[in-house]
This record gives C-alpha cells, sequence and structure tokens, in this order.
C-alpha cells in the first residue's frame, strides 16, 4: 500500500491560486451587484374586491417589510377578512412570469391568494377542484391571469419556470402557481 505524499505549495501556486480566486470573484461581482440592487415590481387587482397595487415589493437585495404587508391585505382572504403572509417565493415567481411576457409592469387580476381553513373547507363543499391541504392555506398560492395574455400562455410559461406547482383552469380562465414540489394540473 503506498501512501501519499502532500507536496508543499509554493509560494508562486500560492499567489496564483490568489489571483485566480480574485478574479473570478470580480468577474461575479457585477451579477452580484446587479442582483442586490435588481428592483422588483408587480402590480395586482384583485378581481373579487376591485382593489389594486403597484408595489416594489424587493429593492436593494431586500424584501420590502411594508411593501410586503400591503401585498399580505391585497391577497388576504377576501370572504372574512383574514390577514396572513404570502410567501415570497410566489411573489418571485409572478415577477419571473412578469419578466418572460413584458418588460413592462402588467397587473396580474388575482382570484384568489390566501384562503383561511374556513373558506378552504366551504369551498370544497362546493367544488371538487378544492384541494384539503391547499397551498392557499399557507400563503404559498395563488390564481391569476394576465389581460391581453392567453391563459394557455401562462400556464405554458409557468411550467417551463419548473418552480413549483401549476394549474390551468381554462374553464375558469386562470393559473395557479405555487411553491411547493413540482407538479401541474
Amino acid at each position: 500500500m503506498s501512501e501519499r505524499v502532500e507536496r508543499p505549495v509554493s509560494v508562486a501556486n500560492q499567489r496564483r491560486r490568489l489571483l485566480l480566486t480574485g478574479l473570478a470573484t470580480l468577474a461575479l461581482a457585477p451579477a452580484a451587484r446587479a442582483r442586490s440592487a435588481e428592483r422588483r415590481t408587480l402590480a395586482f387587482a384583485h378581481t373579487h374586491t376591485g382593489e389594486q397595487l403597484t408595489t416594489v415589493y424587493f429593492d436593494g437585495g431586500e424584501y420590502q417589510s411594508s411593501e410586503l404587508a400591503r401585498v399580505n391585505y391585497l391577497l388576504r382572504d377576501f370572504r372574512n377578512g383574514e390577514v396572513h403572509p404570502i410567501s415570497t417565493d410566489v411573489l418571485d415567481i409572478l415577477y419571473e412570469l412578469q419578466t418572460r411576457i413584458s418588460s413592462d409592469v402588467l397587473p396580474f387580476e388575482v382570484i384568489s391568494g390566501y384562503r383561511s381553513p374556513q373558506t378552504n373547507a366551504e369551498l370544497r363543499r362546493h367544488s371538487h377542484g378544492v384541494a384539503e391541504h391547499s397551498m392557499h392555506l399557507q400563503g404559498r398560492a395563488i390564481d391569476v391571469r394576465l389581460p391581453g395574455v392567453a391563459t394557455s400562455r401562462l400556464h405554458e410559461l409557468a411550467l417551463d419556470l419548473g418552480r413549483g406547482g401549476v394549474g390551468f383552469y381554462k374553464a375558469s380562465d386562470f393559473v395557479h402557481v405555487d411553491n411547493g414540489r413540482v407538479r401541474y394540473w
């Protein structure tokens, strides 16, 4: 059996490694700065309440807590007024969809955001399409459409993202997106 012999690293090799690491870091720095400075804006029009909101929910590398509170309120259970935090992953999915469709901020028409357990149970009694353990109960799902964009196109783009669940409700003309495991229906 032979033993592995560690060779000492020369000063020249140490400098070379340090230089290459530094160059790689510098090459990535503009992309990292651009990403952290990115502003993410979303617009919503709630189909049941008529409320509208345009918000910069992410700016300077941080989610904006006051703007997230406004989003949470708009996406509340409109049937009983219960407010629940909406996952920033869901907002980021919407943002990605928006940027793939247009450079403009388009208002997502919201059919359903957060749903309370009471509302979900009531909807389940009247519809077979409502999951007992819906991601809406956790603020991790939203049902939307975009004016001027075919819902089938929005569905295709959501599938292409490969981020979470995607449901297509052709008869009701909306797309469900969530940040759960990747699946579709």
